[in-house]
């Protein structure tokens, strides 16, 4: 019998060749996961099959159109975001005049910028997210066609998230042009950011408070000097900065903004954690095999459970809110938005969801994210969701104060408990599972 050791070291001599060919492929093209070359199944595909048949039709003017795509979509124009750095591949476009829109829903996120592509990045639960564009037609005839966008991978799977397909959002430094003086830094950001680093190159409404950040507003160089003052403006729409009526609303509204960048990075753990795990149970099924072994998805080697242990820690921690930045007062955001995300939310009988609003020190009433409900959650591989949710277990029920997630008061941690406890199905097999004395509510 070998030991763990001397088996890596055998793989690992086995594997070399095929490595060094596929040096500059990254991981996720690879078997198990195959990014590219395995077909989604998601909002688009969906989509583009009625647009196809002629039960979905694009007509009108390009406002129109793209309130067509949104709506069928089920995405919100009321979640409308702008950004005015240029800093998509639509950039030669885009000017603070002219801002790029950006739209999402739990499972699509949709930009576009006037007479430009459509741009949809869907949400697929294997795949995580896969990146498409749609030219608007020009005649009635013409059908349209989603093109599945590789190009967005160079950043979205390469310069700036690494490993998987992920979503970012960017704060810059932004000239009066919108170009991003980038020799000043560029920061990428989620719910972990603090409030002040956020929004360079974005126009943000919906915020009274007094303290800073980096929207609605402009740098400049002296010398090598950066030149950048935060903007004092507190505006609840932008038709001081541009021609708002070239867009579906007045407003880059702040509560979308915040709810978008914590649902990237909840969305990156659940790819990341899920493409670790799959690939690590691939690599133990090769060593199974080629010592003879049974081949199994339970974790049997102490390389494939630190693996598991740190994906269901790195998703615990993104649930449960761990570091995220406090927030200022004075959010407000817009009404319309907040109604329609809390709309149809999994609540308890007493009436509390975890896509409840605070909006004091922080966004969410009862931090855990309701990204938990998705599909991506459920497809994930089963063992690594039960690990995840004995863990979110553990977490919510510990009242030690050295605990990891010792931030959260009791009181805090009992409400989200008995929440999932009644809202969330797997989480209720599970738990009562392993207390099997506990009764359902």
């Amino acid at each position: 019998m070998f030991s763990c050791s001397s088996r890596f070291l055998l793989c690992l001599a086995a594997c070399l060749p095929a490595a060094a060919r596929a040096q500059s492929e990254p991981d996720y093209e690879r078997p198990p996961i195959r990014y590219s070359a395995t077909a989604p199944h998601d909002a688009v595909t969906r989509l583009q099959a009625r647009l196809a048949d002629g039960s979905v039709k694009l007509a009108g003017s390009e406002l129109e159109m793209l309130g067509t795509v949104l709506a069928e979509l089920g995405v919100p124009a009321d979640s409308q975001m702008l950004v005015f750095s240029r800093t998509s591949f639509q950039r030669t476009r885009i000017h603070p005049d002219r801002p790029r829109a950006l739209y999402f829903s739990d499972t699509v996120y949709v930009g576009w910028v006037p007479g430009g592509l459509v741009e949809v990045t869907a949400i697929d639960p294997h795949l995580g997210p896969v990146f498409y564009t749609l030219t608007l037609p020009r005649t009635r005839r013409a059908v349209p066609q989603f093109e599945r966008e590789s190009d967005c991978l160079r950043c979205h799977g390469g310069t700036f998230v690494r490993e998987i397909p992920g979503l970012f959002v960017r704060s810059v430094f932004p000239d009066a042009a919108g170009d991003p003086l980038l020799r000043h830094g560029t920061q990428l950001v989620d719910d972990e950011t603090p409030f002040a680093e956020r929004w360079g190159g974005w126009y943000v409404t919906g915020y009274h408070g007094t303290g800073p950040h980096r929207g609605n507003t402009f740098g400049s160089e002296r010398g090598d000097q950066l030149v950048f003052t935060p903007s004092p403006a507190r505006p609840d729409e932008l038709s001081a900065f541009f021609e708002t009526s070239a867009y579906l609303r007045p407003t880059s509204d702040v509560l979308a903004l915040l709810i978008s960048e914590h649902q990237m990075s909840v969305q990156n753990s659940f790819t990341h954690a899920g493409f670790a795990v799959r690939r690590i149970i691939a690599y133990q099924h090769g060593l199974q095999k080629a010592f003879k072994e049974p081949q199994t998805d339970e974790p049997a080697y102490d390389s494939v459970r630190s693996v598991y242990a740190g994906a269901v820690q790195a998703v615990v921690d993104r649930l449960l809110f761990r570091d995220a930045a406090p927030l200022p007062a004075g959010i407000t955001g817009d009404a319309t938005f907040r109604a329609i995300f809390a709309a149809d939310a999994p609540r308890t009988r007493a009436g509390d969801s975890l896509r409840d609003l605070q909006l004091g020190e922080r966004l969410f009433a009862h931090r855990c994210s309701y990204l938990i409900y998705s599909d991506s959650f459920r497809a994930l591989p089963s063992r690594l969701q039960h690990a995840i949710l004995d863990r979110l277990d553990s977490a919510l029920r510990s009242r030690d104060s050295a605990d990891r997630y010792a931030y959260l008061p009791a009181e805090e941690k009992a409400r989200i408990h008995a929440i999932l406890l009644e809202t969330h199905p797997a989480a209720r097999a599970r738990w009562n599972r392993l207390r099997p004395a506990a009764s359902a509510p």
